[in-house]
């Protein structure tokens, strides 16, 4: 056993350590030698040195393009097989060119971020593929953002009166057609209220200074005033108007208000009805609805408003009437609506009690005319908004119904006691 292991190990030494090396060498050239050929998709393309004032449709800052490409390539087995798509891009210089460009992909425009593959010597050949490049007019242009109305629910408690700004700007910079064609359309903003919960809602009630409570005023949060224009960026775009600081939701506090005036009813007689009836023969029937004071009908028992501030209420609550609409080519039964009597002195005194509270600092840093503006939408919003409440869950509707020359004023589904 010891003479073989000696002829084995011992005998002709350098001869066997030589064939050891020579094997090993051989080894090595060989499996350098080894080629594949192998596909990847989804490979990012980048164009640089874009000539001042130009950009590419579908470029992103970092000089990336929206577009991909598959390749295929031939080469080193080794190193191809640790190659994929997030080590690898197709790299195409714009220097000097102009226009529309078909660029061809070759070995030159590869270039990979790990710094273990060479691929000069790893890649012999990629297959020939042509990328057309479009450069276009870089410009600049201020996009409208409509605010549209949200959606979701407002939180328990609250309810939802209005947003605003209604519209704000975003200055944007891309290829010419596509930035004219957004300016042209404009872009809209739509938040959710189910984003905003009670808890942030009662910490604005709690905080507020204002001796007129009219509305809880939550501001959006920066990271909120973003736009998603895919066709520019990847990423949202921050709205960079000066105004979006402004940016808010109003609410109300969930309230039933009590109406503590009693309200007028009186006859409207459209022109076109008077032919068939005489306004001046038609009056409305007192009884447990109506009563008569001093000749004037009214409604006198306890009523409440939702839909309204508790300032709004006082500022128009001796200001209101029911207008029942005289028009019996329509039908006997009537209708009718709340009317406002002089409802811009009624404006104008909202506002007075408004601008005489204090402010959100931001509300003063608006030109005059803005404030007043929005204030006005508000208080015109609260008129379209007034419901008649003869309980919580109970809206207060009438049944007017002509008879002859009378007209019985009756509350729908009223039991009286």
């Amino acid at each position: 056993m010891r003479t073989l292991l000696k002829n084995l190990l011992i005998n002709h030494w350098p001869r066997k350590c030589l064939s050891v090396i020579l094997a090993i060498v051989v080894w090595f050239v060989v499996n350098k030698s080894l080629t594949t050929t192998k596909t990847i998709s989804n490979v990012p393309v980048k164009v640089e040195n874009i000539p001042p004032g130009k950009t590419i449709e579908g470029i992103q800052p970092n000089g990336l393009i929206n577009r991909k490409v598959t390749l295929t390539l031939s080469g080193n087995k080794n190193v191809l097989e640790d190659l994929n798509a997030n080590d690898l891009q197709v790299i195409f210089d714009a220097s000097g060119q102009e226009g529309e460009w078909i660029a061809t992909i070759t070995r030159k425009n590869l270039r990979v971020d790990n710094l273990d593959l060479n691929i000069s010597q790893g890649i012999s050949r990629v297959s020939q593929q042509n990328f057309i490049i479009k450069l276009t007019k870089l410009v600049s242009e201020k996009i409208p953002v409509i605010i549209t109305q949200p959606i979701g629910e407002a939180p328990t408690g609250y309810q939802f009166v209005d947003i605003w700004p209604y519209q704000l700007n975003i200055t944007v910079s891309g290829p010419e057609d596509r930035v004219k064609k957004l300016k042209n359309r404009g872009v809209n903003l739509t938040f959710n209220l189910n984003d905003i919960t009670k808890t942030k809602l009662d910490e604005v009630t709690a905080s507020s200074t204002k001796s007129h409570s009219d509305v809880v005023s939550f501001y959006i949060p920066n990271t909120w005033k973003q736009i998603s224009v895919p066709s520019l960026s990847s990423t949202p775009i921050e709205i960079n108007d000066p105004d979006a600081r402004f940016l808010r939701i109003d609410f109300l506090r969930y309230e039933l208000l009590k109406l503590s005036s009693p309200i007028p009813v009186s006859l409207y007689f459209p022109p076109s009805a008077i032919g068939s009836i005489n306004p001046s023969k038609v009056n409305i029937v007192p009884n447990h609805v109506i009563e008569n004071r001093s000749g004037v009908k009214m409604i006198t028992e306890n009523l409440y408003a939702k839909g309204v501030s508790a300032l709004f209420l006082d500022v128009v609550k001796d200001m209101l009437e029911i207008a029942v609409i005289v028009n019996p080519a329509d039908s006997k039964k009537l209708t009718w609506s709340i009317q406002f009597i002089n409802a811009r002195a009624l404006e104008e005194r909202y506002l007075r009690f408004i601008k005489s509270d204090a402010m959100d600092n931001e509300f003063h840093e608006l030109q005059p005319h803005l404030r007043d503006n929005y204030l006005r939408n508000r208080f015109r919003n609260y008129m379209n908004r007034l419901q008649i409440y003869r309980s919580g869950h109970e809206p207060f509707k009438l049944e007017p119904v002509l008879q002859g020359n009378s007209i019985s004023v009756t509350e729908t589904n009223y039991n009286a006691s």
